[in-house]
């Protein structure tokens, strides 16, 4: 995976890409405000949802108490979330390409950056 540079809720940060399609991740992202990173991999997985209900011509239906839902199965990609920042650093040194060159401790040391 390649690290590059991101913006998240208004934050300045890394994600990790993939770069080969056998990678076994998405995406990784790192939130500077909460300093967890999120792993999604390639698994995936059934989980329930609440969904917005539509009629025959896909508009939302509406009822007296707001808008009328549906629970509904969906595939979704397994997350992960890491916060130990040793464990962080392991991952992003192990997958990362270009870890030793690209400056990623910066964005876990500092204080949320904004845009």
């Amino acid at each position: 995976m390649m690290l590059v540079q991101s913006s998240w809720q208004e934050s300045q940060t890394f994600r990790m890409i993939p770069i080969t399609e056998n990678c076994p991740y998405v995406e990784c992202i790192f939130d500077p405000g909460t300093k967890v990173f999120v792993i999604i991999s390639k698994t995936t997985k059934q989980s329930l949802h609440m969904l917005p209900k539509l009629d025959e011509y896909g508009q939302v239906l509406t009822g007296s108490k707001g808008t009328k839902q549906d629970r509904h199965k969906i595939e979704v990609f397994q997350e992960f979330y890491i916060e130990d920042a040793v464990a962080i650093t392991e991952i992003v040194e192990h997958f990362g390409i270009n870890s030793s060159e690209f400056d990623y401790k910066s964005f876990m040391a500092a204080e949320t950056k904004s845009k």
